[in-house]
């Protein structure tokens, strides 16, 4: 199964180009699925069907659905939420300012998430396109499950162990709650799920991340940060979509200026995203909603283009050999030495770019190593790992 990601800056026409893949999708044979994350639920305005929060016959071949995030967040999140109220409230922190306090920020998001991998195990639709939310709100969406996994996989088994060895101690000299398996349990189960999601997501066979844009600066700028960001990640972008590009029958020398600026807008699209092909969507002369008007627009986009198909395989992360030591290479294009900083700790490394970090466990073959340097080059990070050294076996002379 395929999973396609649409998002980019808000107002770029991103729901349209995922709604429109998903109705060509279906229209050539593919069982497709078309999903929105986004809390806008602009979706259903744009097919003008109304969608709910399970999958919703739109067409022949074709589904809908909007994510209800609070839905999800109550089925996978309740066990554990009414630990956490129950421990807030024996602290002392009010019963209602407790409930609040025990939802996490991004939590409703990273649940709207779970269903691609509920869909992707069902194995029901040949495709999966989503329309992610605004960029900001994607890349904090996307980053979750790295984060949120990182601390459940390291502070579950160790919470487990002492919870066992502990209870009937702490039973015995204190009120305080401890959680119960079917907690601990549900912690584990999310955690398992979170890995399942990410695995989805980074797969680049699995799933492909298509940004949206305008020919205009500031979306541009936005948009090569946002392919650094996920790359950071481990997200494969496989394509950008340039939408509402002045079409070439209009010739009115009113329009020159503007058509300049979108030319070199262009050229930064063409360079600016490590070698994704570029879909260039024209201006219309009015807005692609209902069926119609999609098709038209994916016409445009895909005239083509094979669109379930990988367009574009990047290395986000990989491992070499360099002049006999072992080199880390993450792929972050458009980012700036002042903008990066890294650190090291036991077999951990993380990379900082702007306000996102990631935490990777480095293989054996790397943890074994001590850090010998690290350059950006090429829209690389590279992070060199030396063979530690030897312990010194020779002993001082006896006196």
């Amino acid at each position: 199964m395929r999973v396609l990601l649409f998002t980019g800056k808000g107002g770029v026409g991103k729901t349209s180009a995922a709604a429109a893949t998903a109705l060509r999708a279906a229209s050539s044979g593919l069982r497709t699925l078309v999903m929105s994350t986004d809390p806008a639920h602009s979706l259903a305005d744009a097919l003008d069907v109304p969608l709910g929060g399970e999958p919703t016959p739109v067409a022949p071949g074709l589904e809908g659905q909007q994510i209800d995030a609070r839905a999800r967040l109550e089925e996978n999140w309740r066990q554990i939420q009414a630990y956490l109220v129950e421990l807030l409230h024996w602290g002392g922190v009010d019963e209602v300012e407790a409930e609040e306090l025990s939802v996490l920020p991004g939590l409703e998001e990273i649940f709207s998430l779970i269903d691609v991998r509920r869909h992707v195990d069902a194995a029901r639709h040949d495709l999966l396109v989503v329309d992610c939310a605004p960029t900001a709100e994607t890349l904090r969406l996307l980053s979750l499950p790295d984060a949120l996994g990182w601390y459940l996989n390291r502070l579950f088994p160790t919470h487990r162990r002492l919870a066992g060895a502990v209870r009937p101690v702490l039973g015995k000299v204190t009120t305080m709650p401890l959680p119960a398996d079917r907690v601990l349990g549900s912690v584990a189960d999310l955690a398992g799920t979170l890995d399942r999601v990410r695995a989805i997501l980074v797969d680049a066979e699995t799933t492909s991340v298509r940004l949206v844009v305008n020919p205009e600066a500031l979306v541009v700028a936005e948009a090569r940060r946002t392919a650094t960001y996920l790359s950071l990640f481990g997200y494969h972008v496989d394509a950008v979509v340039v939408n509402r590009v002045l079409p070439d029958a209009v010739t009115d020398p009113f329009f020159d200026r503007w058509r300049e600026r979108q030319a070199a807008h262009l050229r930064a699209v063409e360079h600016g995203f490590g070698g994704a092909p570029v879909l260039r969507v024209p201006l219309f002369d009015d807005e692609p909603v209902g069926q119609e008007a999609l098709q038209r627009l994916a016409d445009a986009l895909y005239h083509d283009v094979d669109l379930a198909a990988v367009l574009h395989r990047g290395e986000p992360l990989r491992v070499k050999r360099s002049a006999g030591d072992l080199v880390l290479s993450l792929a972050l294009p458009n980012a700036s030495k002042g903008e990066l900083d890294l650190y090291r700790r036991g077999d951990e490394l993380s990379v900082r770019v702007g306000a996102y970090t990631r935490t990777l466990t480095l293989p054996a073959a790397l943890a074994r190593g001590e850090v010998a340097g690290a350059e950006l080059r090429g829209g690389r990070l590279e992070v060199r790992f030396a063979a530690p050294a030897a312990p010194s076996t020779a002993g001082g002379a006896r006196r």
